[in-house]
């Protein structure tokens, strides 16, 4: 029988070494780390977690998004905000409509995409990015990025503004622009870093639930718009952050949506 002292030694290896690397690992781009890893509304309310990460200059992620199929939003001015109220209220389609600014670093977002999912702006994919590095472990720009599906829209449980509601997965659609940058040709290195710590009832700075198993993934891209001829690497994440990553799968089937 282990005695009281052996038992507290044992989580005191758990709780302050072993799990906290089980989701603190920036091997591949070490200066992401200690970098906050939440976006935040104008009024600093905590916004929407960052969850997907590409690695390239200005121009090659245009180019990628573009190959992807993805469209650029458009600013928010006083006639995009009444052709989104449009689209919304007529259902018509705006494939660039704007979004809604989030911040990092004191600063709004440098890129923003969309892809819509209907015939109007109510519902689709989006994505927000920032430059957090001008040249990391590549020699090249890291952009850190927030994707998230609007799936209806409704008012803020925190201002009461008028604005999109989330789908809680969050992890779903930063897979699924990863796939759509990799079906593109336009991916030569996937790898994990550490963002936010596995969340099973987050909220964001609208009070739209979320959840997420704390990982970025970051995309290397080709360079100059060249599509790559065979798959992408992909990198090995530490054998504790794929164990941290089965477990979190195996809940989130058992919790359930």
């Amino acid at each position: 029988m282990l005695s009281l002292g052996t038992i507290f030694a044992i989580y005191l290896l758990l709780a302050y070494i072993l799990l906290p690397l089980a989701w603190t690992h920036h091997e591949h781009q070490p200066g992401l780390a200690d970098r906050p890893m939440v976006t935040r509304t104008a009024q600093g309310i905590p916004g929407d977690p960052l969850n997907i990460g590409l690695i390239g200059d200005h121009e090659d992620v245009i180019r990628a998004m573009h190959a992807a199929g993805w469209y650029p939003a458009d600013p928010i001015t006083l006639k995009t905000s009444v052709e989104i109220v449009g689209s919304v209220l007529l259902d018509r389609p705006y494939r660039t409509a704007p979004v809604s600014s989030l911040y990092y670093d004191g600063r709004r977002e440098d890129l923003a995409f969309e892809l819509p999912a209907g015939g109007n702006a109510k519902q689709r994919h989006h994505v927000r990015f920032w430059k957090v590095i001008d040249s990391g472990a590549e020699g090249r720009p890291v952009w850190l990025g927030s994707a998230t599906y609007d799936r209806s829209v409704g008012i803020s449980s925190y201002t009461g503004q008028v604005t999109h509601d989330i789908a809680p997965d969050i992890d779903a659609e930063r897979d699924f622009l990863s796939q759509a940058l990799q079906t593109a040709r336009m991916v030569e290195t996937i790898y994990q870093v550490s963002g936010v710590a596995p969340t099973l009832n987050g909220r964001n700075g609208e009070g739209s639930r979320y959840q997420t198993d704390g990982e970025i993934g970051m995309l290397v891209l080709v360079a100059a718009g060249k599509p790559r001829t065979t798959p992408p690497q992909v990198l090995d994440s530490p054998a504790l952050v794929e164990a941290k990553d089965a477990a979190w799968q195996a809940i989130k089937n058992a919790i359930g949506p």
